[in-house]
């Protein structure tokens, strides 16, 4: 996996797979799918940064794909605000179609915010700011879009859409089977993503989402241990460097095996109370208990 997060394209973009490209925005990963080159409407964007980020991805676009190709569509894996920064922006520049899972729909369509963060936990800074970070919701209007049902993401062929709750109620990964290329979002991370040094750093580890934005640990736990069944071969992440082979399996069934530990907090809001490890705040709005 020689290859993984080399820069190649300029304008911060790093390859992962020929048709695979990440650009990171201060803490936080876009990703391009498409071959180089390939023009207008022929290349998915995944995900949409910061609010600053548009001037950024459509130059790195255009030095990717070519001046002025625009998208088929922009994917979500989820509406946290570092995720869908640049979305509306973007979305009427480029006159795309956005898609995310039905149940982050509410968050993009200005009907409801995310609960609020918890600071006390992941011992960082970046915990520790997360008050200040918005929580939404945005309104995407009749440009966003429900994800089929049956896991087919439109515009990406060989892609589909696995439903890593947990995060957010509808966060989503992608995979790919026939070469295991995964694109996690937040569902796992491969850095510390409550740490400020880590963010800078970029320094390389597999961990549980990040815990300052995430309610519901019971089903982030089994969105790991559905990601490392798939054994991928390749993945990049919403925060971090990509990652491929033996430390990429091995640490996701680590991370799976001793998630208790590992990712899970052991005070705050979400803190997972009882043998069912359900968060209060979820246990009656979900119908949980």
């Amino acid at each position: 996996m020689k290859h993984l997060n080399r820069r190649t394209y300029g304008r911060g973009m790093r390859r992962v797979t020929e048709d695979l490209a990440f650009q990171r925005h201060l803490f936080v990963n876009v990703v391009f799918l498409g071959e180089p080159g390939v023009g207008d409407r022929g290349w998915v964007l995944i995900d949409a940064g910061l609010s600053f980020s548009a001037g950024r991805i459509m130059r790195g676009a255009a030095g990717r794909f070519g001046r002025g190709a625009r998208p088929a569509a922009i994917l979500l894996t989820h509406g946290h605000f570092d995720h869908v920064g640049a979305v509306r922006e973007l979305a009427e520049r480029w006159d795309a179609p956005v898609f995310a899972h039905t149940l982050e729909l509410p968050h993009l369509t200005g009907r409801l915010q995310y609960l609020p963060p918890e600071p006390r936990v992941g011992r960082g800074a970046m915990a520790l700011l997360s008050p200040l970070y918005p929580r939404g919701p945005i309104d995407l209007g009749a440009r966003v879009h429900a994800l089929p049902a049956d896991g087919t993401i439109p515009f990406m062929p060989g892609w589909r859409a696995v439903h890593t709750p947990g995060h957010t109620a509808g966060h989503i990964a992608l995979f790919r089977e026939a070469d295991g290329v995964l694109i996690s979002g937040d569902a796992f991370v491969s850095t510390k993503a409550e740490s400020m040094l880590a963010a800078v750093t970029q320094r390389r580890a597999i961990n549980g989402p990040p815990a300052y934005f995430t309610p519901d640990w019971v089903s982030a736990r089994r969105s790991v241990e559905t990601l490392a069944r798939l054994e991928p071969a390749i993945a990049t992440t919403g925060h971090g460097r990509a990652l491929g082979g033996a430390e990429l399996v091995d640490g996701l069934y680590e991370l799976a095996r001793d998630f208790g530990r590992r990712a899970v907090p052991r005070h705050g809001r979400y803190a997972p109370r009882g043998r069912a490890m359900v968060p209060r705040e979820l246990a009656h709005a979900d119908g949980m208990r």
